[in-house]
Parts: structure tokens; C-alpha cells; sequence
């Protein structure tokens, strides 16, 4: 039979093992941290606090003139949208509308608008179709890949309080290759090998506050 003492250093060993295993993982706290504070030092409550919140919140916002002159019309909209809404984010929208431009002008200048009309107003809608028909009737077909977006600046911002619908412009610089080809399949525009630089200006819309999160692109124009 081992003796007792034999065991207890096995197990001592053991221990110290297993505590440089812990420290070399976890690490140790030293350094850097500040000790805690006495009790009658413990920071005043938020309500009490030195800090002037009243002077962060009302400070710019910076998901506002980040992307529009502070004292701007464009600036009082998104401001009013954000009452209106107050999960709503001028950054998250742009994103938003860099997505969408893809998706909707890919998919126009492939004549398909099955996926894209839940986000076509009916006048686009019915531009777009339009635009696509009188294609399809000379026997056209356009091939475009799209590269990538250059630019992406919002221009305009409004808000209707009667309505409570908000409106908001962005201007678009891409690159992307497209060709024409007629019945036959020639080309007769275009270039495949050669890059377009596209310039498009795209108005969405939305009533803040709706269920639907969705913002309909209303108008286009370059």
C-alpha cells in the first residue's frame, strides 16, 4: 500500500498543474486594473452622475451629418423621420439602397421584374415594363454584369408630417458591362470586355412607423 505521504505529494503536484494550466489560458489579473472602490466611494447613481447626458443627447447626430449637412432641410427630415421611427438608421437605409440598386437594375436590364415589383412603386412599375416590352417587340436582349458601386451619396431627405411618409434620395455612381444584341444574337451595342460607367439618381419612399419595412424606389433619373 502507498503511503499517505506519497499520495498527498501526487496530489499536491496535481494541483500545481493544474493551476499553470489555468493561468497560462485564462491569464492572470494584474496590471492595468484599477482596484476596486471603497464603498463610500462607489460612483453616484446615473440620475447624479457628473456626466452631462443631456449634452450627448442633445449633440448632433452623428447617423444624420455623417451624410448631410447638420442644420440642412435634409437634416430636419431624417431628424423627423427618426421621431416617426426610432429604429430608424440613415446608415442601415443607405446599405440598404446599395443592395437594392443592384437588385433592381440587374434585374430591369434582364427584363425580369417578378422579383424586384415589391419594391417599384406602380409608376415605375409601369415605366419599367414599358421599357422592357418595346425591347422585347424589336427582339432585343441586353447581357450586363454588374461590377460594383462607386459611388453612393445621399443627396435629399423629406418628410410629410400629414402622411408621415419619408422620401429619400441617393445618387449612384457603378461600373458594370453591358451589351446589346438584336434578334440574331449580334451585337449591335456595346461591349462585353469594356466597362460602362453607370450614373443613376433614385428616390425611395416609405410611411415611417408602417409594419412594412420595405422602402419603394419612386423615382429615377440620372
Amino acid at each position: 500500500m502507498e503511503s499517505p505521504i506519497v499520495q498527498l505529494l501526487v496530489l499536491a503536484a496535481i494541483a500545481v498543474f493544474l493551476i499553470l494550466r489555468l493561468r497560462s489560458v485564462l491569464g492572470t489579473r494584474e496590471g492595468f486594473e484599477k482596484p476596486p472602490l471603497p464603498r463610500t466611494e462607489q460612483p453616484e447613481p446615473a440620475a447624479k452622475s457628473r456626466h452631462s447626458f443631456e449634452v450627448i443627447e442633445g449633440g448632433p447626430d452623428r447617423d444624420i451629418t455623417d451624410h448631410v449637412p447638420e442644420d440642412s432641410p435634409s437634416a430636419e427630415a431624417l431628424t423627423a423621420m427618426k421621431r416617426a421611427e426610432p429604429s430608424f438608421s440613415v446608415h442601415e437605409f443607405l446599405s440598404g439602397a446599395r443592395a437594392a440598386y443592384e437588385m433592381i437594375l440587374m434585374g430591369f436590364e434582364r427584363g425580369d421584374l417578378n422579383e424586384i415589383s415589391p419594391f417599384l412603386s406602380e409608376d415605375v412599375a409601369e415605366s419599367f415594363a414599358s421599357v422592357i416590352d418595346h425591347r422585347a417587340d424589336q427582339g432585343l436582349t441586353i447581357d450586363a454584369t454588374f461590377v460594383g458601386i462607386r459611388e453612393l451619396q445621399l443627396v435629399e431627405a423629406t418628410f410629410d408630417e400629414a402622411t408621415q411618409e419619408g422620401e429619400v434620395t441617393v445618387r449612384y455612381v457603378a461600373d458594370l458591362t453591358w451589351q446589346v444584341r438584336d434578334a440574331d444574337g449580334v451585337v449591335i451595342e456595346g461591349d462585353e470586355k469594356q466597362i460602362k460607367r453607370q450614373k443613376d439618381v433614385w428616390t425611395f419612399a416609405r410611411k415611417m412607423g408602417a409594419d412594412d419595412p420595405n422602402w419603394q424606389l419612386v423615382a429615377t433619373g440620372e
